[in-house]
């Protein structure tokens, strides 16, 4: 790995995030993160087990996997994992921005990284509250690099400090003295000895300073330089530099000093939006919670009400089954539509609540046949967690399916995946009128007016499923199944030709089910040791089987080994082939920087057709499994791409590919699980597939994120650009916002094939916008030939926060009759909770590291908090959180009747330096500097400025 902090330059590059592959022992940003980000989940689930009650233990050493199952939620290791990696990627893009001196706390820029932080802190509780958790794990990403800059660019360390500086993250407080802008601060290094370069009475007088960073050789005189190359201010006097970004920086002696509190400044942050989330939200926001999200989009006209009345009945069938087991959903969700309206969306983790709304539903209206189903659908995606499991229930075709590629964009961006369940092929279509009667007015549709469907559910890797409305409750129970925890996929082909496709199964599979969909569709399947079975026979040797509509489910008998199911079909069908197990993975394409930097960029939309490719893949589930090879399976058609499997470590692979294919892929990845099987003296081999197919593109968009944040009532202007490596000419503009807000943005842009063209969209947002309302903007652009690739920003509306101090407490009472015998007595204390004069109020009080019981009551907007625990438990520690999210603590014992309004800190953080065994991963955020490149360009300006 490089070394911590490491800066990149990647100039005209955005949207993307900066990696290099390389194995060090030093820390990076992404190590601090993930370190960090496991440390606070595990205090977050010992304070959730002992609120139940619950016994708990401390993972045996901090890892996904290790951190998940101590939390009990194992089977929400892979959502987990991609959370984390989200948070590091979005941490690492801002080193894209390597001019912006306030992102990174160069040029002693402090109060203005100070209020990047707090203002987005501010966002992320906003959002949180509001349950709109991609953005708050976006954003906490770029804020937790801007804090970890802060003590590798300034001199907090050299300052003798070895806590972090609370104040960086509170607008209440200063962040401390800051040397005058005219002030000297630096002396030249003594050659390569950067050691003592800081003037001593900077030191002394306990002044902020950081050094400043420029690509050409300027900066103001006495100055500290950030240092090292790329650094041309540190060719001026003062010459050197004071950054601890690595060992071999210039004051590369304290690298590991200012890693070490950046780990507990980390800690710090991301506990005080536990705090003001609560433990469970917080845990939510990182995805780790046992079950899926449960998502219906339902069509709500007329002719919907024998559907309805069987969604109803599935969703008391799920919750009576589900809640209370490791299958409960983790959010439930619900989207209605019908014509013209759709929405509003409906999202909630209380089963009976989501029951309630479900029974609520009432069909009415729908004159016409078509539906604002893709709408509808539209918003469930934005507003569903990444690699959610959706289900669309309608019986009429899409009036809006010019969203069809939007929406397929979002499928790839978030991994979900979307069935559709359509009942209205096996009866004549009917709608209520105007009066309420029923008439009928439409003959049975084509199938091409479901075509939409077809190939949505087939580019997201779900079910297209058509049945008679007597059939859908049947229908529903079968497809469910894929919606329960650890469900991993083998398999994933859409065809119009008989084929032969073969799957590995592996021993640690259960629950193997094979689903079809398609019409006159026969098959055999032949198991490992040679046993047959046809499609005629329902109930044999290997499998049982359920045909409902248009959709078979196999039901096979688990036998480890090499299967082969062979299909004889000229009509379309689709086969999915899954299993429940914990190995899994995720992966990301990369690509190669360009400039003056050599390593690998994420890709945030579609990868480049025809090119030679780069993927990051992680394996979940198995500290002995192996990956052996990666393929680019076609989606239809027997294609597909081998890659060159190369092994970072800790479950990460860096896969190369020779050319990356123009048509739709997915990705199958195959390996040992390093177990002898029972059979076998060879590791067992096991095969998994993803979903969602990614369709590649020779067009890229990217949306300029400088602004993610805009007030009720206010216009956020963006830019975008669209380059193409294909054709050029003039390309088609579309761009949409989930939340309906008034959106402007030319309808086309003319692109020079090699080149690029920017545009700018103009979002108005209403006054009565709520604070925290996420809003997903999506943009398309399509080239001549039909080429479409898609740019995707989060932003965020807030309302300026001017509530700044933390509510406080009053001791009333304490009082204790505890003995030796403490099982046999009890103690109680009673606090009056205030948020100020001007504060925004108390919204929540909660208490930790005690298992009595809290009890809370308002008067006359005084909040009064009383508490009783045996003396058995003599200390508790009470949570007060006001309406915009600042926090304090108020800590008691039975011994030491005293109280302390504080910031919620951590109270155990570890400050562990990394070596081999504390490596949490393998991929860093610190490209390489190509020398050669800006050495060149160094002297190329250098020449320019002496003309």
């Amino acid at each position: 790995m490089s070394g911590l902090f490491l800066l990149t330059l990647m100039s005209l590059l955005s949207g993307v995030t900066a990696f290099k592959i390389i194995k060090s022992p030093l820390w990076s940003h992404q190590e601090i993160t993930e370190r960090a980000i496991l440390n606070v989940t595990t205090h977050a689930c010992r304070a959730v087990a002992e609120a139940e009650g619950l016994d708990f233990t401390f993972p045996a050493s901090f890892t996904i996997e290790m951190v998940a199952e101590a939390c009990a939620a194992r089977e929400a290791a892979k959502s987990f994992g991609k959370n984390i990696r989200t948070i590091k990627d979005k941490n690492a893009a801002v080193d894209v921005k390597l001019l912006s001196s306030r992102r990174h706390f160069d040029d002693e820029t402090f109060k203005e990284g100070k209020k990047l932080i707090t203002d987005g802190l501010d966002a992320v509780k906003s959002s949180i509250k509001k349950d709109n958790m991609k953005f708050a794990r976006s954003k906490i990403g770029e804020i937790l690099h801007t804090l970890q800059d802060f003590y590798s660019h300034s001199n907090w360390i050299e300052m003798g400090n070895d806590k972090p500086n609370s104040n960086v993250t509170s607008k209440l407080d200063s962040i401390g003295k800051i040397a005058d802008k005219k002030r000297p601060t630096c002396r030249n290094c003594d050659g390569d000895d950067c050691t003592n370069n800081i003037l001593e009475d900077i030191l002394e007088e306990k002044l902020l300073t950081s050094g400043y960073f420029s690509l050409i050789p300027f900066k103001p005189s006495g100055k500290c330089s950030h240092g090292n190359f790329p650094d041309a201010s540190a060719l001026r006097t003062p010459k050197g530099g004071i950054n601890k970004d690595s060992l071999t920086s210039s004051h590369g002696h304290l690298h590991n000093q200012a890693a070490t509190v950046a780990v507990d400044a980390t800690f710090e942050l991301l506990n005080d939006v536990r705090s003001a989330a609560g433990d469970k939200e917080f845990l939510r926001m990182l995805g780790l919670i046992p079950g899926r999200p449960l998502c219906f989009v339902i069509d709500t006209t007329g002719s919907m009400r024998d559907d309805i009345a069987a969604v109803k009945e599935v969703t008391s069938e799920i919750i009576n089954k589900r809640v209370g087991t490791k299958n409960e959903p983790s959010l439930y969700i619900l989207v209605p539509f019908n014509d013209p309206d759709f929405g509003p969306l409906m999202r909630t983790t209380d089963a009976n609540e989501f029951k309630k709304a479900i029974n609520a539903l009432t069909p009415n209206g729908g004159g016409d046949s078509p539906e604002m189903s893709l709408s509808g659908l539209l918003l469930g995606l934005t507003g569903a967690p990444l690699d959610s499991e959706i289900y669309l229930f309608t019986d009429a075709a899409a009036k809006d399916s010019h969203l069809k590629s939007t929406v397929a964009a979002l499928i790839e961006k978030t991994g979900s995946v979307v069935n559709f369940m359509i009942t209205s092929f096996s009866s004549l279509r009917r709608r209520r009128s105007n009066s309420g009667n029923q008439q009928q007015i439409a003959p049975r549709m084509a199938v091409t007016e479901f075509q939409v469907y077809k190939d949505l559910a087939a580019a997201s890797g779900g079910q297209s499923v058509e049945v008679s409305k007597k059939q859908l409750l049947e229908a529903i129970n079968v497809v469910l199944e894929t919606s329960t925890s650890s469900v991993v996929t083998l398999v994933v082909r859409n065809s119009r030709k008989s084929e032969n496709v073969t799957f590995t199964v592996d021993e640690r599979l259960t629950d193997l089910t094979i689903y079809i969909t398609g019409t006159n569709k026969d098959f055999i399947l032949i198991s490992p040791t040679g046993v047959a079975q046809e499609s005629t026979t329902t109930n044999g040797s290997l499998f049982t089987s359920v045909v409902v509509g248009n959709l078979q489910a196999l039901m096979l008998k688990t036998e480890g080994g090499l299967w082969e199911i062979r299909m004889v079909s000229t009509n379309p069908y689709s086969l999915k082939i899954t299993a429940k197990s914990p190995i899994d993975f995720f992966f990301s394409f990369m690509q190669p920087i360009e400039g003056p930097f050599e390593g690998y960029i994420a890709i945030e939309n579609r990868p480049k057709a025809g090119a030679n490719g780069t993927m990051m893949v992680k394996l979940i589930g198995s500290d002995m499994a192996n990956v052996t090879e990666v393929y680019l399976v076609y989606s239809s058609g027997s294609g597909k791409v081998k890659g060159t499997v190369s092994s970072q470590g800790n479950g990460e692979y860096l896969v190369q590919f020779d050319t990356i294919p123009s048509e739709e892929f997915t990705v199958v990845v195959k390996g040992q699980n390093g177990k002898i099987s029972s059979k076998s003296i060879q590791p067992a081999t096991f095969q998994r597939q993803s979903s969602t197919s990614i369709k590649p593109s020779s067009v890229s968009v990217t949306i300029d994120d400088e602004n993610d944040i805009i007030e009720p009532g206010a216009t956020l202007s963006m830019n975008f650009t669209v380059s193409s490596n294909g054709s050029g000419g003039t390309f088609s503009i579309r761009a949409t916002n989930d939340q309906s807000f008034s959106l402007s943005f030319p309808q086309t842009l003319e692109v020079v094939s090699g080149s690029s063209t920017v545009g700018t969209l103009q979002l108005s947002v209403p006054t009565d916008a709520e604070s925290g309302t996420e809003v997903t903007l999506t943009v398309e652009a399509e080239a001549p030939d039909g080429d479409v690739n898609y740019g995707v920003l989060m932003v965020t509306v807030l309302k300026e926060v001017t509530d700044v101090t933390r509510p406080v407490c009053e001791l009333l009472s304490l009082q204790d009759n505890c003995t030796e015998t403490c099982g046999n007595s009890t103690w109680q204390l009673s606090v009056r909770l205030s948020d100020g004069v001007n504060g925004t109020g108390i919204v929540r009080v909660y208490h930790r590291q005690g298992n009595g019981t809290l009890n809370t009551t308002v008067d006359a907007n005084d909040t009064v908090a009383s508490y009783e625990a045996s003396c058995c438990s003599p200390t508790v520690e009470i949570i007060v959180v006001d309406a915009v999210g600042n926090v304090g603590s108020c800590s008691f014992t039975t011994r030491v009747a005293s109280s302390a309004m504080t910031t919620a800190k951590p109270t155990d953080a570890p400050t562990t330096t990394p070596n081999s065994s504390t490596t949490v991963g393998a991929l860093s955020v610190a490209p390489k500097v190509n020398q050669s490149f800006l050495l060149c360009f160094f002297i190329t300006l250098l020449a320019v400025q002496h003309k």
